[in-house]
């Protein structure tokens, strides 16, 4: 029973790995010119938060380490699609907010990745995506467990 246990959740995670590459490649190729996932990810989720958030904070959401996220900020930055700025009450302290530029970058990438999304859950059928989800969910919620 242990080994079929193991080859089962080896299969799981196989398939898990090999399908966020594909998807990673995937919507790769179809972002605007220069944009990583990262980038859209991070500009995603301050669009749908509409609030500053610290560099520490985007860190935890994403699990990624501090400088990770540090370097993604810097190219966001760089290319006018976010707004870093000192924290009044703490000068060590940054906060982070989406630009008018990054909004409109997120939208664009939104739209390009859309199509392909689209397709994907037309091919697989809705109602096997909704079967999906809340598995999916739980894995996610489990692997960010710390213990």
């Amino acid at each position: 029973m242990n080994d079929e246990r193991n080859s089962l959740a080896i299969a799981l995670f196989s398939e898990v790995l090999a399908a966020d590459q594909l998807v990673r490649a995937r919507l790769t190729s179809v972002l605007p010119k220069g944009m990583e996932i990262s980038h859209f990810s991070v500009l995603n989720h301050l669009a749908a938060v509409s609030t500053e958030r610290t560099p520490a904070q985007l860190a935890e959401v994403f699990h990624v380490t501090r400088g990770a996220m540090t370097n993604t900020l810097s190219k966001l930055e760089w290319v006018g699609y976010i707004h870093i700025r000192p924290d009044w009450d703490d000068a060590r302290r940054k906060l982070v907010s989406i630009s008018p530029a990054g909004r409109q970058a997120r939208d664009l990438a939104v739209g390009s990745i859309t199509p392909v999304i689209n397709q994907v859950v037309e091919k697989l059928g809705e109602a096997k995506v909704r079967d999906a989800l809340p598995i999916l969910r739980e894995l996610r919620r489990q692997m960010g467990e710390k213990t």
